[in-house]
């Protein structure tokens, strides 16, 4: 059972189910359009697979209208939590306080979820960091935690509308800012992903809502009506040292592939090196076959790609991986193969769940990146940072690592944005983010090529890549 809570706490939860307890069950017309908002929202959020939690349900009016394998709602009002089991015979309700909350079966044995969505009910908690805290036993290392509250510059308005009978009486409660969830989450044992606004009409308003909520919102989401923040546990380390499969697509880099055998590190608990070669008009895939040959001590596999660009040899490479970590080295070397234990650092840590190298923070060699790429890449880091939500300073360094049950779930979800990315970037970027998994951008020092040419065509790759951040900008943010 949980520790008790304070009287205090306890009177203000008294006083909020007596609230709802004499309160209509049926959401008012003008708070339905609002739910089914928040709901179209939420499914972007929620893989169908998942399992979904909601502290403070009411009547079930959100979680209904939710797509996920299995539900559960938790309020403290046992007239609303009857409503719900009404209306929703198919999912489970209880009747309980976030502060208290426990969902221990009679053997002991607690549920966890994947999702737990705490919706418009942090203002109205008698004890927020206690039920934040009060998650952890419900949650496991992938879970999210989904929190939407009302923007505080929306007060006046809010408090207009309600005196007109637009919007449903409250029990007195908090008008929390982002900056005092932010930290509470903090306090909580929480680490924040990304925050985003939405909701700028709440009403369809004869289609004007849908517009002005799709187009205008994801440029004025400092003044949207609805904050949003996805979160995670602070940090889950792995419980013990991880394999590693180290990918390394090679086309026309006959003379990098010694270099990348000697100079690449056993990482974790053992490493792999899988070599893709990708139709050179060189003498690469010889050169890794006597390298292989060479080196009976080291993990080394070797394949050569049906399809064609980087993006088509990197998934090729993990199809055949057997690492927990599986990392991306282009042959080129300009990204140091000595930076790689880095990158593992941060993924076994549980500081992040994806690793982003970074070229763009400490000097570089004088010929490894032409003005007018380096200009592109700022560029794209500041779209990318807007755009995924999290920070992101450069988004085309070859090196990307995250653990292979993320990336499985990444490649189970790419219907979502098609086949579309012959370079492989973008493809796991955005996986990420659709995914909710925290970013960690990882700065290393980019080198000056030492052997062959650039595969990369600057103005038609440009333009390709442009095209890639206008379609996925649909799929993100215009929803």
């Amino acid at each position: 059972m949980p520790p008790d809570i304070s009287a205090l706490a306890r009177e203000h939860l008294d006083r909020v189910r007596a609230f709802y307890d004499a309160a209509a069950t049926a959401p008012l017309p003008g708070a339905g359009a609002y739910r089914a908002l928040l709901a179209h929202y939420y499914n972007l959020l929620i893989p169908p697979d998942a399992s979904v939690l909601e502290i403070g349900c009411g009547s079930g009016d959100l979680l209904g209208r939710l797509r996920a394998r299995r539900k559960v709602g938790v309020d403290l009002s046992p007239r609303q939590i009857e409503a719900a089991r009404a209306r929703f015979p198919q999912d489970e309700f209880h009747v309980q306080a976030g502060e208290l909350l426990d969902l221990a079966a009679p053997g002991g044995k607690r549920e966890t979820f994947d999702v737990i969505i705490v919706s418009d009910t942090l203002n109205l908690a008698a004890d927020v960091q206690r039920l934040l805290e009060r998650l952890h036993p419900v949650s496991h290392p992938d879970t999210r935690l989904l929190v939407n509250f009302q923007n505080t510059l929306w007060r006046p308005l809010l408090s207009l509308a309600r005196g007109f009978g637009l919007k449903a009486p409250q029990p007195q409660n908090s008008w929390l800012a982002s900056s005092d969830v932010m930290n509470l989450l903090q306090l909580a044992g929480w680490s924040a992903i990304h925050r985003h606004g939405r909701i700028l009409l709440p009403g369809a308003l004869l289609g004007l809502g849908t517009l002005v909520n799709r187009w205008l919102a994801p440029l004025l989401q400092w003044f949207c009506l609805t904050v949003f923040i996805v979160a995670r546990r602070a940090r889950t380390p792995a419980p013990q040292p991880l394999t590693v499969s180290v990918v390394i697509p090679a086309r026309n880099e006959a003379g990098n592939i010694e270099a990348a055998v000697a100079r690449t590190a056993e990482l974790g608990a053992g490493t792999e090196l899988i070599f893709v070669e990708g139709h050179s008009k060189d003498h690469t895939w010889a050169e890794i076959q006597r390298v292989a040959a060479a080196h009976p001590g080291r993990r080394i596999k070797i394949l050569q790609q049906t399809g064609k660009g980087k993006g088509d040899a990197v998934r090729a490479g993990f199809a055949v991986a057997t690492g927990d970590v599986l990392m991306i080295l282009d042959a080129d070397l300009t990204m140091p193969p000595e930076e790689l234990p880095k990158f593992y650092d941060v993924i076994a840590s549980g500081r992040a769940e994806f690793a982003n190298g970074v070229r763009l923070v400490y000097p570089m060699d004088e010929k490894a990146m032409q003005f007018l790429n380096l200009c592109a890449n700022k560029a794209f880091g500041l779209i990318f940072t807007w755009l995924l939500g999290q920070p992101v300073k450069d988004t085309l360094c070859g090196t990307k690592v995250l653990t292979r049950a993320h990336y499985e779930r990444i490649a189970a979800n790419r219907a979502y944005f098609g086949d579309f990315d012959p370079f492989g970037d973008f493809d796991l970027l955005f996986g990420a983010a659709k995914l909710n998994l925290k970013i960690a951008d990882v700065p290393i020092r980019y080198r000056e090529r030492t052997y062959g040419t650039t595969n990369i065509q600057r103005w038609r790759h440009g333009w390709l890549l442009l095209r890639m951040v206008l379609f996925a900008a649909r799929k993100l943010k215009f929803v």
